[in-house]
């Protein structure tokens, strides 16, 4: 027999880092409400007040994710255990405008922006006197145009030294064709910054997007971004307020993306309601058909950093294991043990669709797998999100050398 073709390595489509603990990180200008928001989303503590940079260091924490399938899962088996997908979140200090040449807390806090994978961008919307501002007048477009333009030329900076380098290694060595493409890359990267366009808004081939992951990790502006949108309760509730199209128009004309009106006042009182159950279904009822939008915060943030899970499902437990979109089944074995991995011989899988249709309410595969919907997958098998797994592997101890 011919020898087997080895596997061609995939192309990196996407810019960012490929492993399962990706964190989205709050940013904005101080006073927007991000602190409040992240205690919100995560049921955490961090220190919340009217003055600005009440943080400094950056909090973190992670907010489950909210999913149908997983609850019914667990309603189904009854565990001892139940672990969902969360979410990883930090609150990072509010920017001013000079901060990318050290205003305000400056290069710090853009440091910790560098360090998480996704961004929620967070503006307010509302007038509130009791409520200062860093410019003292409410603005959302001008509040985007700042924090966008900070991190283009924070990024702009580097691309300036990454350029310089170059030259200086051209001095050295002679040019190549490889070092030709990426000057070439630079210097396009160099334009869109210049002309306060963020990096993720431009069209890149699999190659450029490789050669920024591998040598410009540092970038900024090729994160993920979801837009939050601040609103007073009333806003919010009455589905009113003239800011919002402008921000639409504003997102449009710089690549995109996705907006999410919400409210912390209104997100606030809901939590303080949740220990009395009479006087939350009040205050809902009053709110005019208005919902939380915390739980579509969390799974587009967990979904723009290409995130997915697959269930493994028991008596013992319910669990979501974390994976990056696109794992083949031996990597997401790895997600469980190294050893799962390493000794991988094949994967049981059946999509979570299919279980709930075909188990007749029993927390059983037996009919599953009469219906034809339990499959034996191998090493080629892209692990698909929802799907419920167990995983056949063997691993050998390995013999000691004599």
């Amino acid at each position: 027999m011919p020898p087997k073709a080895k596997e061609e390595k995939k192309a990196v489509v996407r810019f960012g880092r490929v492993r399962s603990n990706l964190k989205m990180g709050l940013v904005g200008l101080p006073n927007v409400g991000k602190s409040s928001l992240f205690n919100l989303l995560c049921n955490a503590s961090a220190a919340a007040s009217n003055f600005a940079f009440c943080t400094i260091d950056p909090n973190e924490s992670r907010c489950v994710v909210p999913d149908q399938r997983f609850d019914y899962l667990c309603d189904l088996h009854k565990p001892a255990s139940k672990i969902p997908a969360y979410l990883h979140v930090t609150d990072i200090a509010g920017l001013i405008k000079g901060a990318s040449e050290g205003a305000g807390l400056g290069n710090a806090f853009l440091s910790h922006i560098a360090a998480v994978d996704g961004i929620f961008h967070l503006v307010r919307g509302f007038e509130n006197d009791e409520i200062m501002h860093v410019d003292d007048s409410v603005d959302p477009v001008r509040d985007l145009e700042t924090i966008t333009s900070e991190l283009c030329m924070k990024d702009l900076d580097t691309i300036d030294r990454a350029i310089e380098n170059e030259k200086k290694e051209h001095k050295r060595t002679k040019m190549t064709k490889e070092m030709e493409a990426y000057m070439a890359l630079l210097e396009k990267i160099k334009a869109m910054l210049e002309a306060n366009q963020p990096v993720r808004t431009g069209t890149w081939t699999a190659a450029e997007v490789e050669s920024v992951n591998e040598r410009l990790k540092e970038l900024i502006t090729t994160k993920p971004m979801i837009y939050l949108v601040n609103l007073s309760m009333e806003q919010f509730v009455k589905k009113r307020s003239r800011c919002l199209p402008l921000v639409q128009k504003w997102v449009d004309e710089h690549g995109g993306g996705t907006i999410i009106p919400f409210s912390v006042e209104f997100e606030q009182k809901r939590w303080d309601l949740r220990e009395d159950p009479a006087a939350l279904e009040t205050f809902m009822a009053d709110a005019e058909g208005a919902k939380s939008a915390l739980p579509r915060m969390v799974k587009i943030g967990y979904k723009q950093l290409h995130l997915i899970y697959f269930f493994t499902a028991g008596e013992q437990e319910v669990r979501c294991w974390t994976i990056q979109e696109g794992n083949l089944a031996p990597q997401a074995a790895g997600a469980i043990h190294t050893d799962f991995e390493r000794g991988f011989i094949k994967a049981e899988v059946v999509s979570y669709e299919d279980y709930k249709a075909y188990n007749n309410g029993k927390a059983s595969m037996v009919d599953v797998k009469a219906a034809g919907k339990y499959r034996i997958e191998g090493k080629s098998y892209v692990v698909q999100d929802g799907d419920i797994i167990h995983f056949q592997f063997n691993v050998t101890a390995d013999k000691k050398k004599k």
